[in-house]
């Protein structure tokens, strides 16, 4: 997976997707201060880069996942793509929503799935990794059974590796923190003395900055 994580990490840096401002750092809704931020949503707007990353995802799942019946997305920035994937590989789809639909018949997950099918997520980007392992609960409490995760990005943080650990669900990234920051310091947009301080952020991101 290495050498494809390199390839899919320059397709996201060739079209922007990933901003890195150290010096004057992003807010995240949560409140933590970050000197990354990640517009997955871009690649949508870019076909060659959106169809790379889809074969991307196609091939990963049938390496590691030929048993699988359902692409589940989760909402709304795997939705797209999962739709993508699902449909290139010939599966059903379905997308799980933050919190229920507040009115109708108030779905947390819409679209069919049979009892005990075998159900892949799809996610754009992995932080702490709680939300996206609720959606992969919800399917499970749905009837489904997820054998696995698969995300355009990852944070790589420490917690987050704990997190997945602890649910028992196997997550592969298709591009990963430390890869973006070598890649970005061997084209020269950060500094060696940035560095530090990235990795920093990686390994405390609620406390970095303060």
């Amino acid at each position: 997976m290495e050498l494809n994580q390199i390839k899919v990490t320059e397709k996201l840096l060739e079209i922007n997707t990933i901003k890195i401002q150290p010096n004057n750092p992003f807010t995240w809704a949560s409140g933590w201060k970050s000197p990354i931020y990640c517009d997955n949503r871009k690649i949508l707007s870019y076909p060659e880069t959106r169809t790379f990353i889809r074969d991307q995802f196609v091939t990963v799942i049938r390496e590691k996942y030929p048993q699988a019946e359902v692409i589940a997305g989760v909402a709304t920035g795997a939705i797209a793509i999962g739709v993508l994937v699902a449909e290139q590989l010939g599966l059903p789809f379905i997308y799980v929503r933050s919190k229920p639909k507040g009115h109708g018949l108030e779905n947390l997950i819409e679209g069919d799935m049979k009892p005990s099918q075998k159900v892949v997520v799809i996610e754009d980007l992995i932080s702490t990794g709680i939300s996206s392992l609720k959606a992969a609960e919800a399917v499970n409490n749905f009837g489904g059974d997820v054998i696995g995760m698969i995300s355009i990005f990852t944070y790589n943080f420490p917690h987050s590796k704990e997190n997945f650990k602890k649910a028992g669900i196997e997550l592969t990234s298709l591009s990963r923190y430390q890869i973006l920051i070598d890649l970005l310091l061997e084209k020269g947009e950060i500094s060696k003395d940035q560095i530090k301080s990235l990795m920093e952020w990686r390994e405390d991101p609620a406390n970095w900055g303060k």
